[in-house]
């Protein structure tokens, strides 16, 4: 049952929000009276990364694992060719476009799929800004994060979403190790280079950007 929380509920909430509140010893973690822990940010890319190593544990060398917005490939498919992952249009929920990988992650995340539309008319996502307690309102509509490692690039995905492009880019121009695809609200498409060079468009954009070069 969705609903619009008060201004003095959000506040009590938010003494319970930060990771600095969970103490971690050995194998037990100790949390705060009221405060639950959700891994919805990292729980699907663990989960691919710990199918993947049970796989290859098996002998297998050529596989596709599909947990949502969370894609792991292993190797290439059976003829040999990368795997083609569509990045899907998170409003018309046609493809924005084609990924070739091999043996990597691929995640995409937003607040396109999970939200409700409260009584105010407004429109409520599921990934909320840590700082506020409340829905994120990015300037982003999706993000796709391209790795070897899973969990990594679920985690990337969300906190790209919730920093925003400006953030992001800044982020990206200084990690040129994580390659990524932003696709904005008002239309507009910011890939890294390595993103770039694998990525077939399959839709017109107001704009591609490659991150840390000239507008194109």
């Amino acid at each position: 049952s969705y609903q619009i929380p008060t201004d003095d509920e959000l506040a009590a909430k938010m003494q319970l929000v930060g990771y600095e509140k969970v103490s971690l010893v050995g194998n037990t973690v100790t949390l705060m009276p009221g405060m639950q822990v959700d891994f919805g940010a990292v729980a699907k890319g663990y989960a691919c990364d710990m199918l993947k190593e049970l796989f290859e544990s098996q002998g297998v060398t050529s596989a596709i694992i599909s947990l949502g917005g969370n894609i792991q490939t292993i190797g290439t498919r059976p003829d040999g060719a990368p795997w083609r992952v569509s990045v899907e249009h998170p409003e018309n929920r046609d493809s924005l476009g084609i990924l070739s990988v091999t043996d990597k992650s691929v995640v995409t995340s937003g607040a396109y799929e999970r939200y409700f539309d409260g009584a105010d008319g407004k429109r409520y996502g599921h990934i909320l800004d840590p700082k506020t307690g409340k829905p994120v309102d990015s300037d982003l509509l999706s993000v796709t994060v391209i790795g070897a490692e899973s969990k990594q690039c679920d985690a990337l995905a969300t906190a790209f979403y919730v920093m925003g492009v400006q953030r992001t880019v800044e982020f990206l121009g200084g990690h040129p190790e994580v390659d990524a695809l932003l696709f904005t609200q008002d239309g507009e498409l910011y890939l890294t280079k390595g993103a770039a060079d694998s990525f077939i468009r399959k839709q017109r954009f107001r704009s591609m950007t490659m991150i840390g070069r000239p507008a194109t």
